[in-house]
């Protein structure tokens, strides 16, 4: 994931984006993660830490908020089936896990570039 952050920060807050994008029902399609604390329209502070946000996003990961989708397909298989919305999750997961490792196994660093 990636944090960007404007000049104005904390004024503002950061962009949160996950690139690839995740399949979750809080995660636009674009990457950019849907969350309160994220939003200055919402419940952004300027007082709240970029640890404050780390957590906050780990936790919508574990337990998505259905009342603030952002990916309809994700959104629509979390709460129609719970079963293969975790297949998924957890097959993105081992896809991801083997796109980073494999060019760290042969050498490279891992990122993409």
């Amino acid at each position: 994931m990636r944090m960007l952050f404007k000049d104005d920060y904390p004024s503002t807050p950061p962009k949160c984006k996950f690139d690839p994008p995740l399949f979750h029902p809080n995660v636009y399609p674009s990457g950019t993660v849907c969350l309160s604390i994220l939003d200055e329209n919402k419940d952004w502070k300027a007082t709240i830490t970029i640890r404050e946000l780390l957590l906050g996003i780990q936790d919508l990961l574990d337990n998505p908020n259905v009342e603030d989708p952002a990916q309809a397909d994700a959104y629509q298989i979390y709460c129609q089936n719970r079963v293969e919305y975790e297949k998924r999750v957890r097959r993105q997961a081992r896809q991801f896990a083997t796109e980073i490792v494999s060019p760290a196994m042969n050498g490279g660093d891992g990122a993409q570039h």
